[in-house]
C-alpha cells in the first residue's frame, strides 16, 4: 500500500511536468517548408542554426488576387465605453472566418506574472496603441511614436506617420519602421538593446501591392531564440521588401490559417512561458482568400 501511494503522489508530482514537456512536441518541426495556402497567398519556414536557432515563418501575399481583401479586427461600439475584448488569433479567425490572421498592435494593459496571472484574459478590455482603423471606421486614435499600415482597395501603404489617409479601408499601427526604400532606417535599429525575441513583422513591396507577413519564433532554448529588429529588417529586405513596419511580438507571436478541421497555429507561440499557448490581444490582421 505504501509503494502504491508513493508511486501514486509521485504520479501526480510529475504530472505538471510530463504535460509542459509534451507540449514542446507540439510545436512545428525543425524542417524547411514551402506551401501554398490560398489563391494568391503561400507560406514558408526557413529553419536555421546560426547565428543562434531561429524559425522564421513567412507568408506572401498577392493583395490583387482575386477575392483577397484584408481585415482588421473591428472595435467595440462606442457607447460601450471601451476599444476592443481580446482574443487569441485563433478566436479572430473563426469569428471572423479569414483564411489567415497574425496579432498586430501593441495595447495595454498588460501583465504577465504566472501561467495564471496575466492580463487580458479574453474577452477582457483592451485597448490597441496607435491608430486603428476597421471597415473604414478609426475606433483607436493616431498617438505619437507609432507608425501605421494602411490599405486601400487592392494596396497597401506604410507611413513614417502616426496617421493613415482619408480613404484607408483597414488601418493598424505598429511600433519602428525597419527598413524604407528598401534599407534599414538605421536610426530605429540602432538600439542598445535590440536583443534577439519574438518578432512580428509585415513588409510590402515598392506598389504596395505584394504583402509579407514575417513572424519569427523566440524564447525557445535550442528550438528557436528570435531575432533582433537588425536581423528582421535583413530578412525583409532579402525577399524584396520596399518598406516594413514592426508589430506586436514576444508573448503575442502568431500566425494561424484556416484548415477544414478549424484554426491551425503555424508558429509556436509563448504566452506565460508555455510553449503553444496563444495569448489574447486586443487586435489582429487578418486576410480573406479564395481556396485553391
Amino acid at each position: 500500500m505504501k509503494q502504491y501511494l508513493f508511486a501514486a503522489g509521485t504520479g501526480i508530482l510529475l504530472l505538471p511536468l510530463i504535460l509542459y514537456g509534451g507540449l514542446h512536441f507540439l510545436r512545428p518541426p525543425q524542417t524547411n517548408q514551402k506551401q501554398a495556402l490560398f489563391r494568391g497567398i503561400s507560406y514558408q519556414r526557413q529553419v536555421r542554426s546560426q547565428p543562434r536557432p531561429m524559425i522564421i515563418h513567412i507568408v506572401s501575399i498577392d493583395l490583387t488576387a482575386p477575392g483577397v481583401k484584408p481585415l482588421v479586427t473591428p472595435g467595440m461600439p462606442p457607447e460601450q465605453g471601451l476599444e476592443t475584448k481580446a482574443r487569441t488569433t485563433s478566436a479572430f479567425l473563426r469569428e471572423f472566418k479569414v483564411q489567415v490572421a497574425i496579432n498586430a498592435s501593441y495595447f495595454q494593459h498588460f501583465v504577465e506574472n504566472t501561467p495564471w496571472d496575466y492580463y487580458p484574459h479574453s474577452n477582457d478590455p483592451s485597448y490597441p496603441l496607435g491608430e486603428v482603423i476597421s471597415h473604414g471606421y478609426r475606433y483607436s486614435k493616431p498617438e505619437p511614436g507609432w507608425r501605421v499600415l494602411c490599405f486601400m482597395k487592392n494596396r497597401a501603404q506604410m507611413l513614417d506617420r502616426d496617421e493613415c489617409p482619408k480613404g484607408t479601408i483597414q488601418g493598424v499601427a505598429g511600433s519602428q519602421i525597419l527598413i524604407e526604400a528598401g534599407k534599414p532606417k538605421a536610426k530605429n535599429l540602432e538600439q542598445r538593446n535590440d536583443k534577439p525575441y519574438p518578432h512580428v513583422a509585415v513588409a510590402i513591396d515598392q506598389t504596395g501591392k505584394k504583402l509579407w507577413l514575417i513572424i519569427v519564433d523566440g524564447k525557445q532554448l535550442l528550438y528557436s531564440q528570435g531575432v533582433t529588429k537588425k536581423e528582421l529588417a535583413n530578412i525583409a529586405i532579402a525577399l524584396g521588401a520596399d518598406t516594413a513596419l514592426n508589430f506586436d511580438g514576444g508573448g503575442s507571436t502568431t500566425l494561424v490559417v484556416a484548415r477544414n478541421t478549424g484554426a491551425k497555429v503555424l508558429n509556436a507561440p509563448i504566452h506565460t512561458k508555455i510553449p503553444m499557448r496563444e495569448r489574447p490581444v486586443a487586435n489582429h490582421l487578418g486576410f480573406y482568400a479564395e481556396s485553391l
